[in-house]
């Protein structure tokens, strides 16, 4: 049996570009350093990027990521031996050629179609070249988020048994070029609650590996499960171990809640990808969305820059679809917004037993907050979350937010939804007039992990739990102010729900990169709950 444990104790038309952060500082940011060439290379300016390259292969001659720049540089210049040599190079020293055969495509395009290379992959049998990720879980079914190398057909075959016996196919779709390459396959008419394996074949060949996950609990029954949650997730060599701490607690779900890569070039769609595929060719990161729900929604780094946003338009800036796009290429989500080009954005809903989960999407239709009456959510957002938390009939409500709920977790700062306090107020009013029980905030943004109680004057109280450590290097100070924080190591959060309790329950802890319980927090649904009226 798979065992699973619970333990105890975007301005209409325009947007803000900020970059605080030179492209070379005194602190190291592996994230920033390789992303910043490859965006030199795909705007144009190739130059400037071989002169960086110049600078960063003396300074850090083994990073591999550099050695991968290099080699895009010296591919678009059309220098293909130098761009052999960067590539001989970085694999001897552990990158996967995955990594080049996966792109950018169109960077590599000059590399990957010259008969070097072709020479080097003509032993290789690589077909799956990302995922399995695992999402869109219910009592009763799944999906299967994979990218091939190629345009494939691909199937997934689940068994309760190990040996693959009495198997459940998916149905066979398709990866293709307008998707990256990638495909979701789904599974229908499992148990609930049960332990599953599952495999992956590619064009009628079965990959190698088996992999494993558990369906949820039927929705609306009592049950005991954990999720996990955070942002800040740059990428970060040394931190990428934190995939496997998560992974170790055998989650039902773990939320994405923004800056999940660090993008900060919404107008380079091969920046984008490069950010996804240096993250998604991870061994820890495969390895920990392979056997766990995952759900992510995006924050300003991977949409837009740092503090910007969309505006209220669908199409304007003409850069917004097709960020979009890529995002939906890269996860495995159970919608994105609206669902088409007519109303865009990455906000869903889903539930697991008797908790419901709200992930809203805080920057496509983001305006201004220096002007009058400004919205996060924009109109029809915020129209789907008040009709979902009124029909809601779970012991608790999940609200999952890029930015922080408290004010004062980002001094001096208009970007948290202190930018937009008669937005907020108009949410907490509506949960109050509605007598809404049981709302449990979450957040991002704020490099470090924090829980912060937001009284009302009624006597309702709500609390908002923020962490954004994952994986990056950068930390923000700890407030005052804020029931308790952490910032010394990377850090997630994580959430334990028993709703089988007279007085269900959710616990919050913050966990440190080597599994540290730092702090924690129990709530029982009465303390979150509106006052009763005599």
């Amino acid at each position: 049996m798979i065992s699973r444990k619970i333990r105890p104790n975007l301005l209409l038309g325009c947007f803000v570009f900020v970059v605080v952060l030179p492209a070379f500082s005194q602190v190291v940011d592996p994230k920033r350093l390789a992303r910043d060439v490859i965006a030199d290379v795909a705007g144009g300016n190739l130059p400037k990027a071989m002169d960086d390259l110049a600078r960063l292969l003396v300074e850090r001659p083994d990073d591999l990521e550099i050695l991968f720049a290099a080699a895009v540089a010296h591919s678009q210049k059309g220098n293909i031996p130098e761009a052999m040599r960067f590539v001989q190079e970085a694999v001897s020293k552990g990158l996967p050629l995955e990594r080049f055969l996966v792109g950018p495509r169109d960077l590599l395009k000059p590399l990957t179609e010259s008969r070097e290379f072709q020479e080097l992959c003509r032993q290789s049998e690589i077909r799956l070249i990302h995922g399995p990720m695992l999402g869109c879980v219910t009592p009763n079914s799944a999906k299967f988020w994979v990218r091939t190398l190629k345009e494939s057909t691909v199937r997934v075959t689940v068994s309760e048994s190990e040996r693959m016996t009495l198997p459940i196919f998916s149905d066979e779709v398709r990866t293709t070029e307008k998707t990256e390459y990638t495909a979701v396959a789904s599974v229908k008419g499992l148990r609930t609650n049960t332990d599953y394996f599952y495999e992956i074949e590619i064009d009628g060949i079965k990959e190698p590996g088996r992999w494993s996950f558990r369906t949820y609990p039927s929705e609306g029954t009592q049950a005991q499960f954990q999720i996990a949650f955070g942002g800040g997730a740059g990428y970060t060599p040394e931190h990428e171990r934190m995939w496997n701490t998560v992974r170790s607690h055998e989650l039902s779900a773990f939320l994405f809640l923004g800056d999940n890569v660090y993008i900060d070039h919404p107008t380079l769609p091969a920046v984008q990808q490069y950010c996804y595929y240096r993250r998604q060719s991870r061994t820890e990161f495969r390895a920990f969305t392979s056997c766990t729900g995952i759900y992510a929604i995006w924050d300003d780094h991977d949409f837009v820059a740092n503090d910007g946003w969309g505006g209220p338009e669908i199409r304007e800036p003409e850069w917004k679809i097709p960020v979009w796009y890529t995002f939906q290429n890269q996860w495995n989500n159970p919608a994105y917004g609206g669902g088409d080009e007519s109303l865009p954005g990455c906000w869903f809903s889903f539930s697991i037993a008797d908790v419901d989960f709200f992930l809203l999407d805080g920057r496509y239709y983001r305006t201004d907050p220096k002007q009058a009456h400004p919205s996060m959510l924009g109109p029809v957002q915020k129209e789907w979350l008040l009709k979902a938390l009124k029909s809601s009939k779970g012991a608790f409500k999940v609200l999952a937010s890029p930015v922080a709920w408290a004010f004062g977790t980002k001094p001096g700062s208009l970007d948290t939804w202190e930018g937009y306090p008669e937005e907020r107020e108009e949410i907490f009013s509506f949960l109050e007039k509605n007598r809404i029980d049981g709302v449990i905030l979450l957040s991002a943004d704020r490099h470090r992990s924090d829980a912060w109680r937001i009284e009302r004057p009624n006597g309702y109280r709500f609390y908002d739990f923020e962490s954004s450590k994952l994986t990056n290097i950068h930390t923000h100070a700890l407030i005052p102010g804020a029931l308790f924080g952490y910032n010394d190591k990377c850090s997630f959060g994580l959430l334990t729900f028993d709703t089988t309790k007279e007085d269900p329950e959710v616990s919050y802890e913050i966990l440190s990169i080597d599994d540290e319980l730092i702090h924690k927090i129990t709530l029982k649904r009465s303390q979150i709950s509106h006052p009763k009226v005599n």
